[in-house]
C-alpha cells in the first residue's frame, strides 16, 4: 500500500457516498485529519462534518484555507432517473457548482495545495473498440459535455494547486454502487448481456481506486489527467458471464436494446448500450500497481463475503 506522512489536513466534498465514505475511513486510519463537506454534518459517519451547500462560499471556506489536500467527489448519481432536461441540469450543476465553489475558496486562501477532482470516462463518449488513453479526444453526448464542463471548472485551480483529475470507470465493490444494480437481475435468475453485449466496460475495483487516490496524495510528481480504470476493460458479454459465475446464477436473459431505450430513454444509449475501452496508461507508466487487475478477481472478492 502506498503510504503518506500522517497528519495531512484533507477536505473531502462528497465524503459520505459509495466512494467517499470508505475513502474518509481509509485516510483517517492512515493518521490524517479529514473534514467532510456536506449538507448534513450530523449524519457524517466518519471524519469531521462541515456544513456547505455545494455552491456558495461560507464558514466552510475557512477549512479549505488550512487544507493540504482537497478532494472533490461531489455530484448527483448519473443513473438515478431518466435524463429529462431538468435532470440533466441537476447532474451538471451539482458537479460544476461544487468544483467552482472549491476553486474559489482555494484562490482566496492563496496557499498551494493538492486538488483532486473526480471526472468520468464518459468524457470519451461512445467509441466502439478504440483503445483510449488519457490522450484520447473528447467524445460527443451528454456525458462528454458534462465531464468536459466539470473538468474545465477544476482546471481553474491550476494556478493555486497541484491539480489531478481522475476519470473514473465503473467502480466495483460488494455493497452498493453500480454493481448492486447489475447483480440484482442475476440474483433473480433473469440476468444476461445488455443489448449486443459487445460494448466495452471500463471498470475499477474500489480498493484500487482508493489506493490510487492515496498514491496521488503521496506523489508530488503526479499531476494532470489520469484514467482511474483497471488495465483490462471487458465487454459487457464478458462481464455478465463472469458476474453470473461469481453469483452462481445463469446468464440467459439478454436485455434487448429497444426495451432499454423505452425504459431509460437517452441514458440507455450512453450508459447501458454505449461504452469506452479506456486504459490507465499514465498511472501504469508512472508506477501505480493494481492489486485487482482482473474482472474475475474483482467480482470474486465482491461476492465472497
Amino acid at each position: 500500500m502506498y503510504g503518506t506522512i500522517p497528519g495531512v489536513k484533507i477536505v473531502v466534498a462528497g465524503g459520505t457516498g459509495f466512494i467517499g465514505e470508505p475513502l474518509v475511513r481509509r485516510l483517517l486510519a492512515l493518521g490524517h485529519e479529514v473534514s467532510v463537506l456536506t449538507r448534513n454534518p450530523d449524519k457524517v459517519p466518519a471524519g469531521r462534518g462541515v456544513k456547505w451547500d455545494g455552491k456558495s462560499q461560507g464558514p466552510w471556506s475557512s477549512v479549505i484555507a488550512t487544507a493540504d489536500v482537497v478532494i472533490n467527489l461531489a455530484g448527483e448519481n448519473i443513473a438515478d432517473g431518466r435524463w429529462t432536461a431538468e435532470r440533466k441540469r441537476q447532474l451538471t450543476d451539482s458537479r460544476t457548482d461544487s468544483a467552482r465553489a472549491l476553486v474559489a475558496a482555494m484562490k482566496q486562501a492563496k496557499q498551494k495545495r493538492t486538488f483532486i477532482n473526480a471526472s468520468a470516462v464518459g468524457y470519451y463518449g461512445t467509441r466502439g473498440d478504440e483503445e483510449l488513453s488519457e490522450e484520447g479526444s473528447r467524445g460527443t453526448g451528454f456525458l462528454a459535455d458534462l465531464t468536459a464542463s466539470w473538468e474545465q471548472e477544476a482546471r481553474e485551480a491550476e494556478a493555486v494547486s497541484r491539480l489531478v483529475i481522475l476519470r473514473f470507470g465503473v467502480v466495483l465493490a460488494g455493497e452498493g454502487g453500480a454493481l448492486a444494480k447489475m447483480a440484482l437481475p442475476f440474483r433473480l435468475g433473469v440476468g444476461g448481456r445488455v443489448g449486443s453485449g459487445n460494448q466495452w466496460i471500463s471498470w475499477i475495483d474500489r480498493e484500487d481506486l482508493l489506493r490510487m487516490i492515496e498514491w496521488v496524495i503521496a506523489n508530488e510528481a503526479v499531476r494532470g489527467v489520469y484514467n482511474a480504470t483497471a488495465p483490462k476493460p471487458v465487454t459487457n458479454r464478458e462481464f455478465t458471464a463472469v458476474l453470473a459465475r461469481a453469483l452462481h446464477r445463469p446468464a440467459i436473459m439478454p436485455a434487448p436494446a429497444f426495451a432499454l431505450r423505452l425504459a431509460f430513454g437517452e441514458m440507455a444509449d450512453e450508459v447501458l448500450l454505449g461504452g469506452q475501452r479506456v486504459v490507465p496508461s499514465r498511472a501504469v507508466a508512472e508506477g501505480f500497481a493494481f492489486q485487482v487487475p482482473s474482472i474475475e478477481a474483482s467480482l470474486r472478492n465482491a461476492f465472497a463475503k
